[in-house]
Protein backbone atom coordinates (compact mmCIF):
# COMPACT_ATOMS: atom_id res chain seq x y z
CA UNK A 1 0.00 0.00 0.00
CA UNK A 2 0.93 3.53 -1.11
CA UNK A 3 1.63 5.33 2.28
CA UNK A 4 1.56 8.50 0.54
CA UNK A 5 -2.28 7.84 -0.15
CA UNK A 6 -4.68 10.00 2.37
CA UNK A 7 -2.25 12.60 2.77
CA UNK A 8 -3.64 16.26 1.42
CA UNK A 9 -1.40 17.40 -1.20
CA UNK A 10 1.20 19.73 -1.05
CA UNK A 11 0.12 23.60 -1.40
CA UNK A 12 3.06 24.34 -4.06
CA UNK A 13 5.56 22.11 -5.13
CA UNK A 14 8.39 23.68 -6.79
CA UNK A 15 9.40 22.44 -10.74
CA UNK A 16 12.97 21.83 -10.82
CA UNK A 17 14.16 24.72 -13.04
CA UNK A 18 12.66 27.00 -10.09
CA UNK A 19 15.50 24.97 -7.53
CA UNK A 20 18.09 24.74 -9.70
CA UNK A 21 19.35 26.64 -12.73
CA UNK A 22 20.54 24.96 -15.62
CA UNK A 23 23.99 23.45 -16.13
CA UNK A 24 26.56 25.89 -16.59
CA UNK A 25 30.29 25.05 -17.63
CA UNK A 26 33.19 24.75 -15.28
CA UNK A 27 36.61 24.90 -16.32
CA UNK A 28 38.35 22.55 -16.49
CA UNK A 29 35.54 20.19 -15.27
CA UNK A 30 31.86 18.54 -15.89
CA UNK A 31 28.94 21.44 -15.95
CA UNK A 32 27.82 21.60 -12.22
CA UNK A 33 24.02 23.06 -11.33
CA UNK A 34 23.57 26.38 -9.84
CA UNK A 35 20.93 26.86 -7.20
CA UNK A 36 18.73 29.54 -7.97
CA UNK A 37 18.64 32.49 -4.84
CA UNK A 38 15.63 35.17 -5.51
CA UNK A 39 17.02 38.51 -4.60
CA UNK A 40 16.38 39.12 -1.12
CA UNK A 41 15.70 36.00 0.02
CA UNK A 42 17.90 33.05 1.87
CA UNK A 43 19.12 30.40 0.09
CA UNK A 44 16.70 27.39 0.19
CA UNK A 45 17.78 24.26 1.71
CA UNK A 46 18.93 21.73 -0.78
CA UNK A 47 16.25 19.81 -2.43
CA UNK A 48 15.61 16.56 -1.46
CA UNK A 49 16.68 13.77 -3.50
CA UNK A 50 13.17 12.60 -5.94
CA UNK A 51 10.98 11.74 -2.93
CA UNK A 52 8.05 10.24 -5.43
CA UNK A 53 10.78 8.68 -7.50
CA UNK A 54 12.81 6.95 -4.38
CA UNK A 55 8.87 6.31 -2.79
CA UNK A 56 8.40 4.48 -5.94
CA UNK A 57 11.60 2.38 -6.14
CA UNK A 58 11.61 1.49 -2.15
CA UNK A 59 7.70 0.19 -3.41
CA UNK A 60 8.30 -2.06 -6.02
CA UNK A 61 11.39 -3.22 -4.16
CA UNK A 62 9.24 -3.83 -0.75
CA UNK A 63 6.74 -5.71 -3.55
CA UNK A 64 9.47 -7.78 -5.19
CA UNK A 65 11.07 -8.89 -1.54
CA UNK A 66 7.81 -9.75 -0.24
CA UNK A 67 6.53 -11.93 -3.43
CA UNK A 68 9.83 -13.48 -3.38
CA UNK A 69 9.73 -14.40 0.43
CA UNK A 70 5.84 -15.60 -0.11
CA UNK A 71 6.90 -17.47 -3.25
CA UNK A 72 9.84 -19.38 -1.04
CA UNK A 73 7.12 -20.47 1.94
CA UNK A 74 4.42 -21.14 -0.43
CA UNK A 75 5.99 -23.43 -3.06
CA UNK A 76 7.08 -26.17 -0.63
CA UNK A 77 3.35 -26.37 0.59
CA UNK A 78 1.92 -25.61 -3.13
CA UNK A 79 3.75 -28.50 -4.11
CA UNK A 80 3.20 -31.31 -1.44
CA UNK A 81 -0.85 -30.31 -2.30
CA UNK A 82 -0.52 -31.03 -5.92
CA UNK A 83 0.86 -33.97 -4.71
CA UNK A 84 -1.50 -34.96 -2.63
CA UNK A 85 -4.21 -33.77 -4.99
CA UNK A 86 -2.81 -35.98 -8.01
CA UNK A 87 -1.59 -39.07 -6.91
CA UNK A 88 -5.11 -40.89 -6.79
CA UNK A 89 -5.94 -39.40 -10.15
CA UNK A 90 -1.87 -40.77 -11.37
CA UNK A 91 -2.44 -44.05 -9.70
CA UNK A 92 -5.71 -44.53 -11.56
CA UNK A 93 -4.39 -43.05 -14.74
CA UNK A 94 -1.78 -45.58 -14.44
CA UNK A 95 -3.84 -48.51 -13.52
CA UNK A 96 -5.41 -48.05 -16.73
CA UNK A 97 -2.48 -47.52 -18.99
CA UNK A 98 -1.58 -51.05 -17.57
CA UNK A 99 -4.73 -52.67 -17.76
CA UNK A 100 -4.87 -51.55 -21.34
CA UNK A 101 -1.26 -52.66 -22.45
CA UNK A 102 -1.64 -55.78 -21.31
CA UNK A 103 -5.09 -55.91 -23.12
CA UNK A 104 -3.36 -55.01 -26.46
CA UNK A 105 -0.43 -57.35 -25.66
CA UNK A 106 -2.63 -60.96 -24.30
CA UNK A 107 -4.22 -59.83 -28.44
CA UNK A 108 -1.40 -59.56 -29.95
CA UNK A 109 0.53 -62.76 -28.46
CA UNK A 110 -3.43 -64.21 -29.61
CA UNK A 111 -2.54 -63.83 -33.04
CA UNK A 112 0.63 -64.62 -32.50
CA UNK A 113 0.38 -67.91 -31.65
CA UNK A 114 -2.65 -68.20 -34.11
CA UNK A 115 -0.28 -67.72 -37.20
CA UNK A 116 2.63 -69.96 -35.45
CA UNK A 117 -0.39 -72.96 -34.86
CA UNK A 118 -1.69 -72.62 -38.32
CA UNK A 119 1.91 -72.82 -39.69
CA UNK A 120 2.64 -75.62 -38.07
CA UNK A 121 -0.31 -77.14 -38.80
CA UNK A 122 0.59 -76.34 -42.55
CA UNK A 123 3.95 -77.57 -42.37
CA UNK A 124 2.79 -80.96 -40.89
CA UNK A 125 0.41 -81.70 -43.91
CA UNK A 126 2.58 -80.92 -46.10
CA UNK A 127 5.19 -83.31 -45.34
Amino acid sequence: MNPLRGRPPARQVPTLTEVVEPLLPVPGGSPVAQPTVPPGAAAPMPAPASTAAQTAVDEQALVERVLAELQRRIEPVLEQRLRETLAPTLALVAEMLVHDSRDQLTGVLREMAARAVADALAKSRRG
